[in-house]
Protein backbone atom coordinates (compact mmCIF):
# COMPACT_ATOMS: atom_id res chain seq x y z
CA UNK A 1 0.00 0.00 0.00
CA UNK A 2 1.61 3.32 -0.86
CA UNK A 3 2.49 5.79 1.85
CA UNK A 4 0.97 8.47 0.24
CA UNK A 5 -2.42 7.48 0.69
CA UNK A 6 -2.26 8.26 4.65
CA UNK A 7 -1.38 11.88 3.63
CA UNK A 8 -4.15 12.50 1.03
CA UNK A 9 -6.92 15.06 2.29
CA UNK A 10 -10.41 14.85 0.94
CA UNK A 11 -12.60 18.08 0.38
CA UNK A 12 -16.08 17.83 2.00
CA UNK A 13 -18.78 17.14 0.05
CA UNK A 14 -22.25 17.38 -0.02
CA UNK A 15 -22.16 13.37 0.16
CA UNK A 16 -21.99 11.76 3.46
CA UNK A 17 -18.97 8.77 3.51
CA UNK A 18 -17.89 6.04 5.73
CA UNK A 19 -13.71 6.40 5.98
CA UNK A 20 -10.76 5.04 7.89
CA UNK A 21 -7.64 5.46 8.87
CA UNK A 22 -5.84 2.87 8.03
CA UNK A 23 -2.64 2.09 5.01
CA UNK A 24 -6.18 2.35 2.89
CA UNK A 25 -6.75 5.86 3.59
CA UNK A 26 -7.73 9.02 6.25
CA UNK A 27 -10.37 9.02 8.51
CA UNK A 28 -13.32 11.13 7.89
CA UNK A 29 -16.53 9.19 9.18
CA UNK A 30 -19.47 10.36 8.57
CA UNK A 31 -22.89 8.41 7.74
CA UNK A 32 -23.52 7.14 4.16
CA UNK A 33 -26.38 9.14 2.10
CA UNK A 34 -28.71 7.36 1.40
CA UNK A 35 -28.53 8.47 -2.57
CA UNK A 36 -25.66 7.06 -2.75
CA UNK A 37 -27.07 3.69 -1.61
CA UNK A 38 -28.74 1.38 -4.08
CA UNK A 39 -29.97 -2.06 -2.29
CA UNK A 40 -30.56 -3.73 -5.23
CA UNK A 41 -34.11 -4.86 -6.92
CA UNK A 42 -35.49 -8.69 -5.97
CA UNK A 43 -32.40 -10.49 -6.09
CA UNK A 44 -32.50 -13.09 -9.47
CA UNK A 45 -33.48 -16.77 -9.22
CA UNK A 46 -31.77 -18.50 -6.13
CA UNK A 47 -28.70 -20.95 -8.36
CA UNK A 48 -28.83 -24.57 -7.19
CA UNK A 49 -26.59 -25.67 -4.19
CA UNK A 50 -23.75 -27.75 -4.58
CA UNK A 51 -23.48 -31.28 -2.97
CA UNK A 52 -25.98 -34.36 -2.56
CA UNK A 53 -27.08 -35.97 0.66
CA UNK A 54 -24.63 -37.63 3.03
CA UNK A 55 -24.01 -41.47 2.27
CA UNK A 56 -24.67 -44.16 4.68
CA UNK A 57 -22.87 -47.49 4.66
CA UNK A 58 -22.88 -50.67 6.38
CA UNK A 59 -20.00 -51.49 8.65
CA UNK A 60 -17.38 -52.76 5.47
CA UNK A 61 -15.48 -49.82 5.87
CA UNK A 62 -15.42 -49.68 2.04
CA UNK A 63 -18.82 -49.21 0.54
CA UNK A 64 -22.25 -47.75 1.11
CA UNK A 65 -23.97 -51.61 0.96
CA UNK A 66 -21.14 -53.61 -0.08
CA UNK A 67 -21.51 -53.85 -3.47
CA UNK A 68 -19.75 -52.65 -6.39
CA UNK A 69 -20.71 -49.40 -8.29
CA UNK A 70 -21.68 -49.78 -11.96
CA UNK A 71 -20.20 -46.37 -12.40
CA UNK A 72 -16.90 -46.71 -14.79
CA UNK A 73 -13.93 -47.21 -12.52
CA UNK A 74 -12.26 -43.90 -12.34
CA UNK A 75 -8.71 -44.80 -10.98
CA UNK A 76 -7.04 -43.89 -13.87
CA UNK A 77 -8.39 -40.07 -14.19
CA UNK A 78 -5.68 -37.91 -13.39
CA UNK A 79 -6.10 -35.37 -10.50
CA UNK A 80 -5.96 -32.21 -12.37
CA UNK A 81 -6.02 -28.92 -10.86
CA UNK A 82 -7.68 -29.20 -7.57
CA UNK A 83 -10.03 -26.60 -6.52
CA UNK A 84 -12.39 -25.94 -3.47
CA UNK A 85 -16.11 -26.31 -3.60
CA UNK A 86 -18.49 -24.90 -1.39
CA UNK A 87 -21.03 -27.47 0.43
CA UNK A 88 -24.01 -26.43 2.44
CA UNK A 89 -23.24 -29.11 4.98
CA UNK A 90 -19.78 -29.95 5.05
CA UNK A 91 -18.20 -25.75 3.76
CA UNK A 92 -15.61 -26.09 1.96
CA UNK A 93 -14.39 -29.36 -0.08
CA UNK A 94 -11.46 -30.95 -2.26
CA UNK A 95 -12.42 -31.17 -5.61
CA UNK A 96 -10.48 -32.94 -8.62
CA UNK A 97 -9.95 -31.30 -11.96
CA UNK A 98 -13.14 -32.40 -12.85
CA UNK A 99 -15.24 -31.13 -9.86
CA UNK A 100 -15.27 -34.58 -7.70
CA UNK A 101 -15.23 -34.81 -4.57
CA UNK A 102 -11.74 -36.06 -2.79
CA UNK A 103 -12.06 -38.35 0.40
CA UNK A 104 -9.77 -39.82 3.27
CA UNK A 105 -10.20 -43.01 4.66
CA UNK A 106 -9.69 -43.33 8.62
CA UNK A 107 -8.11 -46.58 8.45
CA UNK A 108 -5.22 -44.94 6.52
CA UNK A 109 -2.27 -42.80 8.17
CA UNK A 110 -0.92 -39.26 7.20
CA UNK A 111 2.35 -39.55 8.92
CA UNK A 112 3.95 -41.26 7.50
CA UNK A 113 1.26 -41.50 4.58
CA UNK A 114 0.08 -45.02 3.96
CA UNK A 115 -2.83 -46.31 2.29
CA UNK A 116 -4.80 -49.24 3.88
CA UNK A 117 -7.33 -49.31 1.03
CA UNK A 118 -6.63 -52.23 -1.75
CA UNK A 119 -8.64 -54.50 -3.68
CA UNK A 120 -11.98 -54.12 -3.02
CA UNK A 121 -11.75 -51.01 -1.56
CA UNK A 122 -9.91 -49.62 -4.18
CA UNK A 123 -12.37 -50.43 -6.50
CA UNK A 124 -15.11 -48.93 -5.16
CA UNK A 125 -12.91 -46.12 -3.15
CA UNK A 126 -10.30 -45.19 -6.95
CA UNK A 127 -7.08 -43.88 -5.44
CA UNK A 128 -6.00 -40.30 -7.39
CA UNK A 129 -2.98 -40.32 -9.07
CA UNK A 130 -0.41 -37.90 -8.07
CA UNK A 131 1.56 -37.36 -11.29
CA UNK A 132 -0.12 -34.37 -12.60
CA UNK A 133 -1.88 -33.08 -9.32
CA UNK A 134 -1.69 -28.99 -8.89
CA UNK A 135 -3.09 -26.57 -6.95
CA UNK A 136 -5.75 -24.38 -8.19
CA UNK A 137 -7.21 -21.20 -6.29
CA UNK A 138 -7.28 -21.79 -1.99
CA UNK A 139 -5.20 -25.18 -2.04
CA UNK A 140 -1.88 -24.93 -0.56
CA UNK A 141 0.39 -26.36 -2.92
CA UNK A 142 2.72 -27.31 -0.33
CA UNK A 143 -0.15 -29.49 1.45
CA UNK A 144 0.40 -31.48 -2.08
CA UNK A 145 2.75 -34.82 -1.89
CA UNK A 146 2.30 -38.74 -2.79
CA UNK A 147 2.66 -42.29 -1.26
CA UNK A 148 3.60 -45.23 -2.72
CA UNK A 149 1.15 -48.11 -3.07
CA UNK A 150 2.17 -51.42 -3.04
CA UNK A 151 1.43 -51.46 -6.35
CA UNK A 152 4.27 -49.32 -7.45
CA UNK A 153 2.24 -46.64 -7.92
CA UNK A 154 1.63 -43.21 -6.54
CA UNK A 155 -1.28 -41.41 -4.90
CA UNK A 156 -2.29 -38.28 -3.93
CA UNK A 157 -1.65 -37.31 -0.63
CA UNK A 158 -3.30 -33.30 1.31
CA UNK A 159 -1.07 -32.73 4.32
CA UNK A 160 -0.25 -36.71 4.29
CA UNK A 161 -3.56 -38.06 3.50
CA UNK A 162 -3.90 -40.28 0.50
CA UNK A 163 -6.87 -39.01 -1.41
CA UNK A 164 -9.52 -41.30 -3.40
CA UNK A 165 -13.18 -40.69 -4.95
CA UNK A 166 -15.90 -42.56 -4.78
CA UNK A 167 -17.40 -44.75 -7.71
CA UNK A 168 -20.97 -43.54 -6.53
CA UNK A 169 -19.90 -40.21 -7.14
CA UNK A 170 -21.28 -39.08 -10.67
CA UNK A 171 -21.68 -35.32 -11.52
CA UNK A 172 -19.29 -32.82 -9.83
CA UNK A 173 -20.70 -31.54 -6.26
CA UNK A 174 -21.63 -35.25 -5.75
CA UNK A 175 -20.37 -35.97 -2.23
CA UNK A 176 -22.44 -39.77 -1.81
CA UNK A 177 -19.15 -41.25 -0.11
CA UNK A 178 -19.17 -38.77 2.90
CA UNK A 179 -19.88 -40.75 5.96
CA UNK A 180 -19.62 -44.45 4.57
CA UNK A 181 -18.81 -46.98 7.16
CA UNK A 182 -18.08 -44.33 9.52
CA UNK A 183 -14.67 -44.39 8.30
CA UNK A 184 -14.97 -42.26 4.84
CA UNK A 185 -15.12 -38.32 4.87
CA UNK A 186 -14.77 -35.56 2.39
CA UNK A 187 -11.22 -34.05 2.55
CA UNK A 188 -10.96 -29.97 3.37
CA UNK A 189 -8.40 -28.25 1.53
CA UNK A 190 -6.20 -28.55 4.35
CA UNK A 191 -6.24 -32.39 4.46
CA UNK A 192 -8.50 -32.15 7.62
CA UNK A 193 -12.19 -33.85 7.68
CA UNK A 194 -14.52 -31.10 5.91
CA UNK A 195 -17.21 -29.51 7.85
CA UNK A 196 -18.25 -26.05 8.59
CA UNK A 197 -16.51 -25.83 11.47
CA UNK A 198 -13.39 -25.95 9.63
CA UNK A 199 -13.36 -22.70 7.16
CA UNK A 200 -11.15 -20.17 7.76
CA UNK A 201 -12.50 -16.55 8.39
CA UNK A 202 -12.44 -16.13 4.25
CA UNK A 203 -11.45 -18.51 2.02
CA UNK A 204 -12.02 -19.00 -1.94
CA UNK A 205 -14.01 -21.38 -3.88
CA UNK A 206 -14.38 -22.10 -7.50
CA UNK A 207 -18.27 -21.54 -8.89
CA UNK A 208 -18.98 -23.36 -11.98
CA UNK A 209 -20.54 -19.54 -13.56
CA UNK A 210 -18.07 -17.05 -11.28
CA UNK A 211 -14.72 -18.97 -11.25
CA UNK A 212 -12.90 -18.35 -8.07
CA UNK A 213 -14.83 -16.22 -5.33
CA UNK A 214 -14.39 -15.54 -2.06
CA UNK A 215 -16.26 -16.49 0.92
CA UNK A 216 -17.17 -16.24 4.90
CA UNK A 217 -16.70 -18.38 7.72
CA UNK A 218 -20.07 -19.86 7.15
CA UNK A 219 -19.03 -20.79 3.01
CA UNK A 220 -21.43 -18.04 2.21
CA UNK A 221 -20.35 -15.86 -0.82
CA UNK A 222 -19.23 -12.41 0.28
CA UNK A 223 -19.97 -9.38 -2.44
CA UNK A 224 -18.47 -5.50 -3.09
CA UNK A 225 -20.84 -2.54 -3.88
CA UNK A 226 -19.56 -0.52 -6.73
CA UNK A 227 -20.58 2.76 -5.70
CA UNK A 228 -18.37 2.41 -2.48
CA UNK A 229 -14.63 3.44 -2.39
CA UNK A 230 -11.48 2.03 -1.41
CA UNK A 231 -8.85 5.18 -2.59
CA UNK A 232 -7.84 7.17 -0.96
CA UNK A 233 -9.70 6.36 1.10
CA UNK A 234 -11.90 2.92 2.06
CA UNK A 235 -15.82 4.54 1.85
CA UNK A 236 -18.46 2.61 2.65
CA UNK A 237 -21.85 3.80 1.26
CA UNK A 238 -24.58 0.94 2.42
CA UNK A 239 -26.10 2.17 5.30
CA UNK A 240 -29.51 1.61 7.31
CA UNK A 241 -32.10 -0.39 4.78
CA UNK A 242 -28.95 -1.48 2.42
CA UNK A 243 -27.06 -2.68 5.35
CA UNK A 244 -30.13 -4.80 6.23
CA UNK A 245 -29.53 -6.45 2.97
CA UNK A 246 -26.19 -6.54 2.92
CA UNK A 247 -24.59 -7.41 6.14
CA UNK A 248 -21.29 -6.49 6.58
CA UNK A 249 -18.37 -9.05 7.05
CA UNK A 250 -16.88 -8.62 10.35
CA UNK A 251 -12.94 -8.54 10.42
CA UNK A 252 -10.75 -11.46 10.00
CA UNK A 253 -7.16 -12.17 10.89
CA UNK A 254 -5.02 -12.51 7.60
CA UNK A 255 -3.82 -15.56 9.27
CA UNK A 256 -7.62 -16.83 9.02
CA UNK A 257 -7.39 -16.77 5.55
CA UNK A 258 -6.69 -19.00 3.00
CA UNK A 259 -6.34 -18.15 -1.05
CA UNK A 260 -7.52 -14.37 -0.14
CA UNK A 261 -4.47 -11.83 -1.68
CA UNK A 262 -3.10 -10.02 1.57
CA UNK A 263 -3.04 -6.21 -0.01
CA UNK A 264 -5.59 -4.86 1.58
CA UNK A 265 -6.96 -6.93 3.93
CA UNK A 266 -7.86 -5.07 6.82
CA UNK A 267 -10.70 -4.04 8.75
CA UNK A 268 -12.18 -0.49 9.41
CA UNK A 269 -14.68 1.15 12.11
CA UNK A 270 -18.19 1.89 10.67
CA UNK A 271 -20.00 5.57 12.21
CA UNK A 272 -21.36 2.87 14.23
CA UNK A 273 -18.63 1.70 15.90
CA UNK A 274 -19.25 -1.41 13.91
CA UNK A 275 -16.21 -3.11 12.24
CA UNK A 276 -16.52 -4.46 8.54
CA UNK A 277 -13.39 -5.47 6.51
CA UNK A 278 -12.15 -4.86 3.58
CA UNK A 279 -10.34 -6.90 0.80
CA UNK A 280 -7.71 -5.05 -0.85
CA UNK A 281 -9.18 -2.02 0.71
CA UNK A 282 -12.81 -2.70 -0.57
CA UNK A 283 -15.60 -3.53 2.28
CA UNK A 284 -17.08 -6.27 1.82
CA UNK A 285 -20.82 -7.79 2.78
CA UNK A 286 -23.18 -11.31 2.46
CA UNK A 287 -26.39 -11.14 0.91
CA UNK A 288 -29.52 -11.60 2.58
CA UNK A 289 -30.76 -13.40 0.14
CA UNK A 290 -28.37 -16.56 -0.05
CA UNK A 291 -29.56 -18.84 1.82
CA UNK A 292 -26.94 -21.66 1.98
CA UNK A 293 -23.48 -21.89 1.06
CA UNK A 294 -22.79 -21.48 -2.85
CA UNK A 295 -25.49 -19.39 -3.14
CA UNK A 296 -24.90 -16.65 -5.57
CA UNK A 297 -28.58 -14.64 -5.68
CA UNK A 298 -26.61 -11.16 -4.82
CA UNK A 299 -24.63 -10.94 -8.23
CA UNK A 300 -25.38 -8.42 -10.01
CA UNK A 301 -28.32 -7.29 -8.20
CA UNK A 302 -29.17 -3.45 -9.14
CA UNK A 303 -26.10 -3.77 -11.22
CA UNK A 304 -24.07 -2.96 -8.13
CA UNK A 305 -23.42 -5.69 -6.15
CA UNK A 306 -21.08 -8.06 -7.44
CA UNK A 307 -19.14 -11.30 -6.02
CA UNK A 308 -15.37 -10.65 -4.91
CA UNK A 309 -12.45 -12.34 -6.81
CA UNK A 310 -9.63 -13.33 -4.52
CA UNK A 311 -7.62 -10.18 -4.67
CA UNK A 312 -10.83 -7.99 -4.70
CA UNK A 313 -11.86 -7.03 -7.89
CA UNK A 314 -15.97 -7.43 -8.30
CA UNK A 315 -16.54 -10.56 -10.83
CA UNK A 316 -18.78 -9.86 -13.84
CA UNK A 317 -19.14 -5.81 -13.37
CA UNK A 318 -19.29 -4.99 -16.45
CA UNK A 319 -16.02 -2.72 -17.55
CA UNK A 320 -14.04 -4.32 -14.44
Amino acid sequence: MKTSWRTVSLAATAVSVLALTTACGQDNSTTPASAAQNVGATAPAGSPTTGAGVGTGAANGYGADGNQSSASPTSAAPAGKLTVAANPDLGNVLTDGSGLTLYRFDKDTANPPKSNCAGDCATTWPPVPAGDASAGAGVDKALLGSVTRADGTKQLTIGGWPAYRYVKDVNGGDVNGQGVGGKWFALAPDGKKASLASLPGLSVRKDPKLGDIIVDKNGRTVYRFLKDKAWPKVISNCAGACLQKWPAVAPVKADDTQGVKKKGLMGFTRPDGTRQMTVNCWPIYTFSGDKAPGDTNGEGVGGTWYAVSPDGKPVGAPGK
